[in-house]
């Protein structure tokens, strides 16, 4: 079995999470730049089995696409592109920054958390990865290449 890897995508920083080889420990790993990402993750795919990623998907309180959706989708169609066999799933990320904000108030000292801003990411991308490892097969979004 191998890994699944979650990414909080954003602009200009992107969170990276994945799980240990059973499938049952998320864990935040690494703050990439888009720049970076891809040749990032064929190093890594080259010493580590992934299974399938898992983006978050960017939608508002009404469960439309937010601001960010196009450019979530296009990541999206980059990881398809450079990795034709990983399936590539969407979970909705609604609330993740918040959570991941206030998780790291309660736990980190005020004065490193203000100087790390890429934690916030790598914890939103753990709390995307865990939904999606506690969502039912059946209710995963497979995120659908030929209609973007």
């Amino acid at each position: 079995m191998g890994r699944i890897m979650a990414f909080d995508y954003g602009t200009k920083r992107i969170g990276v999470a994945v799980t240990d080889t059973m499938q049952i420990v998320a864990t935040r790993m690494q703050v990439l730049s888009d720049m970076e990402v891809m040749n990032y993750l064929k190093v890594y795919m080259e010493r580590e089995e992934v299974d399938c990623f898992v983006v978050g998907e960017p939608k508002q309180m009404d469960n439309t696409p937010s601001q960010s959706y196009d450019a979530v989708m296009r990541f999206c169609e980059r990881l398809k592109r450079n990795f034709p066999n990983i399936d590539v799933y969407l979970e909705d990320e609604r609330f993740t920054s918040k959570i991941a904000s206030q998780t790291i108030a309660k736990s980190v000292p005020k004065l490193k958390a203000k100087q790390d801003k890429g934690l916030i990411d790598e914890v939103s991308a753990v709390l995307i990865l865990q939904a999606f490892m506690n969502s039912p097969q059946e209710n995963r979004k497979l995120y659908d290449f030929t209609n973007s």
